[in-house]
């Protein structure tokens, strides 16, 4: 039968593989979570309570106790001055192989946590201090409160600057077709339903480079009306409130940031 009991601090040693048959703790704890969770235990010490050391008399030294469940809570508990542990003792008839299982089970983490609900209903900012790590798109409040506040991608946007040179190009300098034309060859020497090709071809139209200095030096020369245009469409920007307005700077921030997804994958 399992006996729960308060141990001394003294009377507890980590695993290092003092009991033949049963290796040392296979588990590390970093130094930014061991720090984590010396913050729980000071913050909530009756955790402690509710999730005690499993320990077992240790073979070499009566009166002592070996810790199999728990070490990171005890070396936490050492450095933070604690003078006693709620433990858990196993009997000493209790088979190795069983404790070889405890020591592994005991730190499988079966679950998985909702990051959606984590997300909804919870404090990030509170999970984060907690321990808990958290990624990227669970901060989408802060990233709500930037998108409804202009100022905030105002000051984020870093756009290359053209100045006119003085004189007006033509138009066929503004853009370079010949990556797209390539592809719609392609797309129309293929026998493809009507549906397919038609977006085929509007895809290639993502290849047709633009020459943005040149369309600097034209956009200058431009009438008022051409001007809003190329301003809708994003060919130059001249004012940022505008470009937030017509949707530009959310799809260009959309844009990085899938970018920098597929970059993270293609490192992993």
């Amino acid at each position: 039968m399992v006996k729960k009991v308060s141990i001394p601090l003294s009377a507890l040693i980590s695993n290092v593989g003092q009991i033949t048959g049963l290796p040392p703790n296979p588990r590390l704890i970093k130094d930014e979570k061991f720090e984590a969770l010396k913050k729980s235990l000071t913050d909530d010490p009756e955790m402690l309570d509710l999730r005690e050391l499993i320990v077992y008399p240790n073979p070499d030294e009566k009166g002592t106790y070996v810790v199999i469940g728990g070490n990171m809570h005890y070396n936490a508990a050492k450095e933070l001055g604690l003078s006693e542990l709620p433990c858990k003792i196993l009997p000493e008839s209790t088979p190795v192989e069983k404790m070889r299982s405890f020591i592994i089970k005991d730190n499988i983490a079966y679950g998985e946590w909702d990051m959606d609900l984590l997300s909804e209903d919870w404090d990030t900012e509170e999970l984060s201090d907690w321990g808990l790590d958290l990624p990227d798109y669970c901060w989408d409040d802060d990233d709500e409160e930037q998108e409804s506040d202009p100022e905030n991608y105002s000051r984020k946007i870093e756009a290359p600057i053209y100045e006119p040179k003085g004189d007006c190009p033509s138009v066929m300098e503004l853009y370079d077709t010949r990556k797209r034309d390539e592809l719609i060859s392609e797309i129309n020497a293929l026998r493809l339903p009507k549906e397919v090709k038609d977006f085929l071809t509007h895809a290639a139209g993502r290849h047709t480079v633009f020459n943005y200095e040149r369309i600097a030096d034209y956009y200058a020369h431009s009438d008022k009306q051409v001007q809003d245009l190329m301003e809708k469409s994003a060919l130059v920007i001249i004012d940022f409130d505008k470009a937030i307005e017509n949707g530009f700077v959310k799809m260009t921030r959309d844009l990085a940031e899938s970018y920098k997804m597929e970059q993270e994958d293609d490192e992993e």
